[in-house]
This record gives C-alpha cells, structure tokens and sequence, in this order.
C-alpha cells in the first residue's frame, strides 16, 4: 500500500482509494481528490511539508497528514 505522502517529485499517481473519517475524507473529496483521478506532484517544501500537487489542471498543497489517507499507484 503506498500513499500520496510517499510518493517523490515528478511522478504522476492514480487514486485507489480515500481513507480517514467523516469531515476529512469530505474535505478531500471537495479538494477534487476521488478514486481514479491522476495526481502529479510537482514539489515538497523544504522540510517536506506541505506537498505541492496538480490534479484535475489546478495546483494544491497538501499536508503531509492528508497525503498519508490518499491511496495510490504509480502510472
């Protein structure tokens, strides 16, 4: 099982699947963060936190924390 929080600059990932409870998992969901939408990161902060991403033809940041319930495979 790799997550988002593992995966290195450059490369673009599948979503398998969204785990974490209630308001958080919404909150992702609303980021536009769904099973089967690709995602690829572009940047990590310096200290690794937060992770700069695309999805969906718009850039986002992550917390680490929420990286860590994202699911996904490498494509």
């Amino acid at each position: 099982m790799e997550t988002l929080k593992g995966v290195a600059c450059g490369q673009t990932v599948k979503v398998k699947k969204l785990t974490g409870d209630g308001p958080v998992k919404r909150r992702i969901m609303d980021m536009g963060i769904t099973k089967g939408v690709e995602i690829f990161v572009r940047k990590a902060a310096p200290l690794g936190d937060p992770v700069e991403v695309t999805v969906r033809g718009y850039e986002l940041s992550l917390r680490k924390a929420d990286a860590a319930m994202i699911e996904v495979e490498v494509i």
